[in-house]
């Protein structure tokens, strides 16, 4: 299907994958049409495509901001225990990470940075 979208005027092929998106629901193939969307027909500007795109930058947004709490206590010299480097990996929260950043800053441990909490 993705090659027959392809070589389709994106004013026809926009509908069918939007159509094909919604028909396939919760299915376990609506994972993978998900997926063929958004590498196969990338140039495509479709809902769903779009969709997918900015889940993608939202995720990419949380992991380096999650990094970024680790390299601040790292550059800083302070050790970081394993439970500190899962909760801060784990956190799929982009403004608790932005806390946690400006508390690593000053942080005397890796701990305290989830302090009030």
């Amino acid at each position: 299907m993705t090659t027959v979208l392809r070589d389709t005027p994106q004013s026809i092929a926009d509908p069918i994958i939007e159509l094909i998106a919604q028909g396939l629901g919760k299915h376990p193939a609506a994972h993978l049409w998900r997926k063929l969307v958004a590498v196969d027909l990338s140039f495509y500007k479709s809902f769903i495509s779009e969709e997918i795109r900015d889940e993608g930058r939202a995720q990419g947004a949380v992991r380096r901001a999650a990094e970024d709490v680790l390299d601040i206590l790292e550059v800083r010299g302070i050790d970081i225990p394993d439970a500190v480097r899962e909760r801060v990996t784990d956190c799929d929260d982009l403004e608790i990470l932005r806390q946690w950043h400006r508390r690593a800053v000053t942080a005397p441990t890796a701990a305290e940075i989830f302090e009030d909490e």
